[in-house]
């Protein structure tokens, strides 16, 4: 069975199997709230994958790697900037082609070994397909910025249609998203032209993070062994 690939795939099947038209705009997506029906769906099941290796892990280990999802769908005035930074038309077609991040998720974890366990697990899944890593932990952005970024793409079962549909995804720990949130706000105010004394300040805080974030997965890993040795001595 082939699916619907925005922007990739040129032809489409129907549910059975059977061979239909080929591709076009019109048989994937003919309007906006065609557009938003199927983005929000992917997160939902997104969301729901994440929840469930979450719970998983609880059942298994006595712990969760996840403290919280954020999903989110970008507003039409921000895919559009988009599409005119590309030099592209605001076409449903051009959105679906050339904007990778329409849908997105975050995924806020504790520690940074959470975030490499938590890829791989959602990497692992039959029905999702991994189209580009950027692991931004271990090469983080001169900015100091740090996460690790996924685009994916998740089946959509519609009435008449498998729809392949691209989402967003990134994770990174509680300090980590504390950072980049500042980050984000402060280039928001200054539209980008941000002061260099503030821009060194940011990033000497990026190092602060980093090695908090270091220090905190140390101390984790230290209680997690003396409570194995302390159940090791009572067996």
């Amino acid at each position: 069975m082939c699916y619907i690939y925005f922007g990739a795939l040129h032809h489409t099947t129907d549910n059975s199997g059977g061979e239909m038209e080929p591709y076009s705009e019109t048989n994937q997506v003919d309007t906006w709230n065609e557009l938003t029906l199927v983005y929000r769906s992917a997160l939902k099941e997104i969301n729901t994958k994440f929840e469930i290796l979450n719970d998983e892990f609880q059942q298994v280990h006595q712990y969760n790697p996840i403290e919280h999802i954020k999903a989110r769908l970008k507003t039409p005035e921000s895919i559009v900037k988009k599409l005119k930074k590309y030099g592209k038309e605001s076409t449903i077609e051009n959105m679906v082609a050339y904007v990778n991040d329409i849908a997105g998720i975050r995924v806020i974890c504790s520690f940074t070994s959470d975030i490499y366990r938590i890829a791989e697990m959602l990497s692992n899944q039959s029905d999702i397909k991994v189209i580009e890593v950027k692991d931004y932990i271990s090469n983080p952005k001169p900015s100091g910025y740090k996460s690790y970024h996924m685009i994916v793409t998740v089946p959509i079962f519609l009435s008449d249609r498998i729809v392949d549909t691209m989402v967003e995804i990134q994770i990174r720990t509680v300090a980590m998203d504390f950072w980049a949130s500042l980050e984000h706000k402060i280039n928001y105010k200054f539209e980008g032209n941000v002061p260099d004394y503030i821009r060194d300040e940011l990033i000497a805080c990026a190092s602060m993070v980093s090695l908090l974030d270091d220090r905190m997965l140390s101390l984790n890993e230290e209680v997690r062994k003396l409570e194995a040795a302390g159940k090791n001595k009572e067996e």
